[in-house]
């Protein structure tokens, strides 16, 4: 029970700055380029409440770390009004690309977290520190792989409507609908973490050997 809570007190940090961070670099992005819906309704904001799903960010990502296996969750959708953006299209894949890119950056940041608290042998933050930094290059890397999947409505399938021509991305975004079944079936199967585990592991040892950290 103690190792339990202790897990818990180690992700639950990251994984709210995850998660919010994310859904707000999209709205965010999106008004950059000319979509205010997000913004309207108080979604470009750092506050985790605007973004918490009481499933997706609270229950599943605990059971996925109780049971093991790949964490999974997700946040309140920022909504993006595609046709108000300035080049629909093109500004598509700046917006889809802003969650994974955010999720990039936090894995950085969580690294040099663990730079410091190795700085710190002596002190009591140390071990706390390095912990929550593991976790936080961690569940970063897991969204921002994960989210990266060429799979309407995951940012990878936005990137690849946004990128496929007109024809191709119309018919190509027809799956939206269905993908998070299929997204779920995958994590079901195990097909997923045999499909994007290994992507997850190289980009961890590249973020750790980018500050000169042991894997």
């Amino acid at each position: 029970m103690d190792s339990v809570i202790q897990n818990i007190a180690i992700y639950a940090l990251p994984v709210i700055f995850a998660i919010t961070l994310h859904e707000a670099a999209h709205g965010y992005v999106a008004k950059h380029f000319g979509d205010l819906t997000a913004y309207a309704q108080g979604r470009v904001s750092l506050n985790p409440v605007r973004h918490i799903d009481p499933v997706g960010t609270i229950l599943l990502p605990l059971l996925t770390l109780l049971l093991g296996g790949i964490l999974f969750g997700w946040a309140k959708p920022v909504p993006v009004n595609f046709s108000a953006l300035r080049h629909p299209k093109q500004d598509m894949l700046w917006v889809a690309l802003a969650g994974p890119g955010a999720n990039l950056f936090m894995a950085l940041l969580w690294a040099l977290v663990i730079k410091l608290g190795i700085g710190l042998p002596e002190s009591d933050l140390a071990r706390p520190m390095i912990l929550m930094g593991e976790a936080g290059i961690k569940i970063n890397v897991i969204l921002m792989v994960l989210n990266l999947l060429p799979l309407p409505p995951l940012d990878g399938g936005r990137i690849a409507v946004s990128l496929l021509p007109h024809h191709m991305a119309h018919s190509f975004s027809k799956i939206e609908p269905y993908g998070f079944m299929i997204l779920l079936l995958l994590l079901i199967t195990g097909v997923l973490g045999a499909i994007i585990g290994p992507f997850i592991s190289i980009t961890i040892q590249m973020v750790v050997l980018f500050f000169g950290l042991e894997v």
